[in-house]
C-alpha cells in the first residue's frame, strides 16, 4: 500500500511540474509579446504570435453603450511605433490566470495602463494562445478598458 502511494504521489508530482512549466512558458510568450510593445519593437511583437492573430476591444462607445471593436493587427503595430520618444506608456500586467490544455492555453490579466507616469485605464486582456511546436504563440487578444472599477 505504502508502494502504491508512493508511485501514486510521484505521477501526481509529474504531472503537475509539467503543467506548470507550460503555464510559465505561456506567461513568458505574454511577457515578450510585452517587452515587444514597450520597445516598440514591431517585429518582436509580431514573434510572440500567430500569423492569424485576432485582437478585440471591449468599451465604451460614444454612446455610452458596451460595445466590442476589432482592431487589425497591422494597424495596432502601427500605431504602436508610431508613438514619440517623448511618449512613456507602461501596460502593468497585475496578475497571471493560465489554463493550458495541450496545446491550447487561455490567460486572464487584469492590468493597468499609464501613460506618462499617470494612470489612463484598467481592464482584463485575455489571451488565447496555441503551440506551434515548442513555442506558445498569441492567437487572440481581448481587452476590456475602463477608468473606474479598477483593481
Amino acid at each position: 500500500m505504502r508502494l502504491i502511494s508512493l508511485l501514486l504521489f510521484s505521477f501526481l508530482i509529474t504531472v503537475t511540474s509539467a503543467q506548470e512549466t507550460e503555464e510559465l512558458k505561456v506567461e513568458n510568450a505574454i511577457k515578450t509579446f510585452f517587452q515587444g510593445f514597450h520597445r516598440q519593437d514591431s517585429t518582436a511583437i509580431r514573434a510572440a504570435a500567430n500569423g492569424a492573430i485576432r485582437m478585440q476591444t471591449i468599451g465604451k462607445n460614444k454612446q455610452g453603450e458596451d460595445s466590442v471593436r476589432t482592431v487589425l493587427f497591422d494597424d495596432f503595430i502601427r500605431s504602436i511605433v508610431k508613438i514619440p520618444d517623448s511618449v512613456h506608456f507602461e501596460e502593468r500586467i497585475l496578475s497571471y490566470n493560465i489554463q493550458v490544455d495541450g496545446s491550447m492555453a487561455h490567460a486572464w490579466t487584469p492590468y493597468e495602463f499609464w501613460f506618462n507616469e499617470k494612470f489612463s485605464h484598467c481592464g482584463v486582456n485575455s489571451f488565447q494562445l496555441f503551440k506551434e511546436g515548442d513555442t506558445w504563440k498569441i492567437l487572440s487578444i481581448m481587452d476590456t478598458r475602463r477608468k473606474e472599477g479598477c483593481y
